[in-house]
């Protein structure tokens, strides 16, 4: 019998991914749990089989003992919504910004508004399985990274902790996602109109997913400069990532930092050295590709990072937080 999963939010993109991944998993069997309704919902087809669907309610997860609750919200409802689902014995799963910072004070700074929730904010459990998974089983509840920390994290982290970049001279990340990761809700500056045909950059100097990156690979404020990017493409996340490296000389010896870190990871992907990743490799998978170029010369070091905002950078990693937390094998309903 397949564990249940309760999405909140599945009108969304993100939330309509992980419809999207449950329905072909073998151990979980989504349901959807009604929240605030769009005004107006996507047509769908009649399909025998359908997701079961009940209000989203700690007496509904009780009585429809529900295993696991994915919330597909904005961080405001994913502060309302989550003490009430914990205490009702699900793992809870938030794909928003609400739990992924480690204070208050620091969620303040970057959302522009009081968390309401800081016990759990200290409980919550950060979600990117590559830079630290024991921590995930058996959590109550699971910080879903976000997208464009994702993809930095995985470049960086592994370089930084192992004194191949020279944090002196600073770090650029130029970051580009698909309009997707701007959500379904409309917006003049992702309407059709204004985006295709159109690149345009946002969040200059003050990203709320800057402070996950910094968390992430512990750089200071200073030593990295991030900027976003909107695509006029779907989905897809694609960084490029410039610093200066020291005590290395080629692009073999950066990849040789990720092969030693990454080993048996099984959503990592490294390019021969000189290649590097494109969207077409990642979309509609939960990979991350990964590669590499040096100047000997210079110093001057490019690494560029490919994932699938709506999978790596949401709803797949969501999955293998599950598959995690609830001690199943991390790559099922994945690959």
């Amino acid at each position: 019998m397949r564990a249940r999963a309760g999405i909140v939010g599945f009108l969304g993109y993100g939330g309509a991914e992980l419809l999207r991944l449950l329905a072909r998993h073998p151990r979980a069997a989504p349901w959807l749990l009604d929240d605030i309704q769009e005004a107006e919902e996507r047509p769908r087809p009649l399909a025998r089989g359908a997701p079961r669907r009940r209000p989203v309610t700690p007496e509904a997860v009780k009585q429809e003992k529900l295993a696991v609750v994915f919330l597909a919200t904005p961080a405001e409802v994913s502060m309302e919504r989550a003490p009430g689902l914990v205490e009702a014995g699900a793992t809870v799963i938030d794909l928003s910004g609400a739990f992924r910072l480690r204070t208050p004070e620091n969620y303040a700074r970057w959302y522009k508004a009081p968390h309401t929730q800081p016990k759990l904010l200290a409980e919550a459990v950060y979600g990117l399985p590559e830079l630290g998974r024991d921590g995930l089983r058996g959590a109550r509840l699971i910080a879903n990274p976000g997208c464009y920390p994702t993809a930095a994290s995985l470049a960086l982290q592994p370089l930084v902790a192992a004194g191949v970049v020279d944090r002196s001279a600073g770090i650029v990340c130029d970051a580009k996602s698909g309009v997707s990761g701007a959500g379904r809700k409309p917006s003049p500056k992702t309407s059709f109109c204004e985006v295709t045909g159109n690149f345009s950059c946002y969040s200059l100097l003050d990203h709320r997913h800057v402070p996950e990156v910094l968390m992430n690979c512990g750089l200071e404020d200073g030593e990295l400069s991030f900027t976003a990017h909107l695509l006029p493409v779907e989905r897809g996340i694609l960084e490029t990532i410039y610093f200066r490296a020291r005590g290395v000389g080629r692009a073999e010896d950066l990849l040789q930092v990720y092969f030693e870190r990454y080993r048996g990871e099984p959503f990592i992907r490294l390019h021969p050295a000189g290649q590097v990743p494109d969207l077409r490799a990642v979309q509609r998978t939960n990979y991350c590709d990964l590669g590499a170029r040096l100047d000997a010369a210079t110093g001057r070091a490019v690494v560029v990072a490919a994932i699938d905002n709506l999978v790596k950078g949401a709803a797949g990693q969501a999955i293998q937080n599950m598959n995690l937390a609830l001690g199943w094998a991390e790559t099922e309903g994945l690959q």
